[in-house]
């Protein structure tokens, strides 16, 4: 795969992106990405994978350190890029997804995610064994084979120590050196080639989300129904699925509120959300199973509604759906309130497809 196909316009803005000599004395973004291909290449890993994986790999080593011409600043004299692995998970997911066409069906949905999941924590390898929770972020990591099958910690520890390679910096031996003891620490841990082996959804659940419980032993279930949260971009059928899958379940809609109050998606919504979180507050009362209907296209949004669910003593699935672009668009044009097509692609430079530890059960589906 050739690196300068894969990169285009973003070369010039990489070469121009300065990083902290202490740690990146080769120089700029480019030379950087450059140096972590090649090394991604020499590693016996990569070279005895299969093609599908080597193509993951490569495209995630291209793009990993696409976030920082974007995030790259100066604080106290010395070049920094916090966040830019989840910003370069953003910007790679949008070019597969438009560029590449990586979208709508569940290989391309995979091979897209397993990019998007590795550049996202490529950083972690290096660090995880001086986490003071490391073992279970391991373990929250890994459980993201479950929607992206051959996804895995072993895949990350193969980047990773190609990015440990890929730089001149005095602590490089012990960058790599961390990132063989990550590996070893996944594989006793028995998450580096997939996802944890938990007794149950709800322990899964419960020793993900931080409880101190032993992960081994399966915890008793005292949830009393499930409320299902939907997330995906307009136009990619969540009414029609509610109506295939739960059609006599209550629905908590913003769609229907705005309607109902006479408010544009474009306005402020902190009154649609107020009344849509009471309406879910007096369900939860009674006990009775809900869908929430709404795009909930960010880790930070499904969250505040998933910790409101459960403080209620409620499960909760999340159904991800996706649709090939046009067809996207398409459907959307025809809603009885079309979203402008502008502000979908705005939508999409921020959606993070749910992971599989943000709720007891998630699922993803192309429809």
């Amino acid at each position: 795969m050739d690196l300068t196909h894969v990169l285009g316009n973003w070369m010039t803005e990489m070469e121009n992106t300065p990083q902290n000599p202490q740690w990146h004395a080769e120089g700029d973004v480019l030379r950087h990405t450059q140096m972590v291909c090649k090394a991604l290449e020499s590693l016996d890993t990569y070279r005895n994978a299969d093609e599908n994986t080597q193509t993951i790999l490569y495209l995630a080593a291209a793009l990993h350190d696409i976030g920082k011409p974007s995030v790259t600043r100066q604080e106290a004299g010395n070049w920094v890029s916090p966040g830019h692995s989840r910003k370069g998970a953003e910007i790679a997911r949008q070019f597969l997804w438009l560029d590449l066409g990586l979208c709508g069906t569940p290989e391309k949905q995979r091979l897209r995610e397993a990019v998007c999941l590795l550049i996202r924590y490529h950083s972690v390898p290096a660090y995880a064994v001086i986490h003071p929770d490391g073992l279970r972020l391991l373990r929250k990591i890994a459980a993201n084979g479950q929607q992206v099958p051959g996804f895995c910690l072993d895949w990350l520890c193969t980047l990773a120590q190609a990015d440990a390679r890929g730089r001149i910096c005095q602590d490089q031996q012990e960058f790599e050196e961390r990132v063989l003891l990550c590996r070893e620490l996944a594989q006793e841990a028995g998450c580096l080639n997939g996802p944890y082996p938990f007794p149950s959804r709800h322990t899964g659940r419960a020793y993900l989300s931080g409880k101190e419980i032993h992960p081994e032993y399966e915890l008793y279930d005292t949830t009393w129904g499930e409320v299902i949260l939907l997330s995906g971009l307009p136009g990619t059928g969540k009414d029609t699925w509610i109506q295939q899958h739960c059609p006599r379940l209550p629905m908590v809609s913003l769609d229907v509120i705005r309607k109902e109050q006479g408010i544009s998606p474009q306005d402020n919504q902190s009154k649609v959300l107020d009344l849509a979180r009471e309406q879910a507050r007096e369900l939860l009362r009674q006990k009775r199973p809900f869908v929430w209907n709404a795009t909930n296209l960010t880790h930070q949004t499904r969250q505040k509604q998933v910790q409101l669910f459960e403080s209620y003593g409620a499960a909760v699935r999340i159904v991800y759906l996706e649709t090939p672009w046009q067809e996207q668009l398409c459907r959307n044009a025809h809603r009885e309130a079309a979203v402008p097509e502008t502000a979908i692609s705005h939508m999409l430079e921020k959606l993070s497809p749910p992971e599989s530890w943000e709720a007891g059960h998630v699922i993803w589906q192309c429809v």
